[in-house]
């Protein structure tokens, strides 16, 4: 005689209840979190875990496919934008970005990454008021770097944000052009790469 007949048909009902339940509510969950995804949407994530890993070009890649299949993903076109900044191709960058801006031209986030590549371009004034246009679009650009996103990554100083770039660039625009120092190769390569 088993065990589990010593429990009688409550205990078998009670079981197959709480397997079914389980099987049901892992179901609805698994439906839940892949019906409310846009077309194009599951390429972005992994994109978005490759960019987190360094791996810009295989990102670019699947982000590149997320706009095959969804030509207004704002999202991943600011992911391949942010790729092309990290590879140094800042024509496919801002390409990408004026794309963005065109689908999304109220949110602050897209002319803080088209400062970003107007900055790494060498086109300073144009980065500045990029990035005053997202200070004031959205303050939240002020933020920079999520704390849950440095814990994670072990990032023990808080990296620049867009404003402290904007101040700095403000700082030296103000000294005679001799005594500028707008670039600092081996600092600005230091920058870690992230997104809001």
């Amino acid at each position: 005689m088993s065990q589990t007949e010593n429990f009688g048909p409550v205990y078998k009902t009670l079981k197959w209840v709480a397997i079914l339940g389980g099987i049901a509510w892992i179901s609805f969950e698994f439906y839940r979190h892949f019906s409310g995804m846009a077309p194009g949407d599951i390429s972005y994530v992994d994109g978005g875990n490759l960019f987190k890993d360094g791996q810009y070009e295989r990102a670019a890649e699947y982000y590149s496919d997320t706009v095959e299949k969804n030509p207004r993903h704002g999202g991943a076109l600011r992911g391949i934008a942010n790729s092309n900044v990290q590879l140094k191709r800042y024509d496919k960058a801002m390409a990408a970005i004026e794309r963005a801006i065109q689908l999304q031209p109220k949110f602050g986030g897209n002319y803080a990454i088209r400062g970003i590549i107007y900055d790494h371009a060498g086109r300073h004034r144009q980065a500045m008021e990029d990035y005053e246009k997202s200070l004031i679009m959205d303050p939240e650009v002020a933020d920079g770097m999520h704390w849950l996103d440095r814990l994670l990554k072990n990032v023990q100083e808080k990296p620049p944000t867009v404003a402290d770039r904007l101040e700095y660039l403000k700082q030296q625009f103000a000294l005679p052009k001799s005594k500028r120092m707008l670039r600092i190769p081996d600092e600005d390569d230091k920058q870690l790469p992230y997104s809001r």
